[in-house]
């Protein structure tokens, strides 16, 4: 078209080059049936570690198992599941008792599962846990 500028070489080609990365965030974010992928909560019971691994007052992430377990001063135990309830990536930052997910920067509390930063507005799914023989224990929701 006259009087209009034609794109360059280089804009086309620093133009396709941008566009499959952009899309491998996306894919990070994609729930769908991936073969052996790692459930969003476990199937089965499962046993995580040592009580005693988890101070009072405080949380541990277990990445492999997408579980989050807190410790409260009373000596009570909770559990999460770890897959963010806003577009079901997996959250694999935790910092204190706050849980950060890597996709879209939702945030939630590792104690109640409450929803602390947008842009999940549910909050994550408890899961039944329970000590047996001083190790934590979780399985499916009940």
């Amino acid at each position: 078209m006259p009087g209009r500028p034609s794109a360059s070489r280089r804009t086309v080609l620093r133009g396709a080059a941008a566009t499959p990365v952009a899309g491998l965030g996306l894919a990070a974010c994609s729930s769908g049936d991936d073969a052996g992928a790692v459930p969003p909560t476990p199937t089965a019971s499962v046993e995580l570690g040592a009580e005693n691994e988890i101070p009072k007052g405080s949380a541990k992430l277990y990445r492999d198992h997408n579980v989050v377990v807190s410790h409260a001063e009373d000596g009570s135990l909770k559990a999460y599941s770890t897959i963010c309830t806003h577009a079901g990536c997996p959250i694999n930052k935790l910092a204190g008792t706050t849980l950060m997910c890597p996709c879209h920067g939702s945030e939630f509390d590792a104690t109640t599962g409450k929803v602390l930063h947008l842009p999940a507005t549910e909050p994550l799914n408890e899961l039944p846990v329970e000590v047996r023989n001083g190790k934590i224990v979780t399985g499916p929701p009940a």
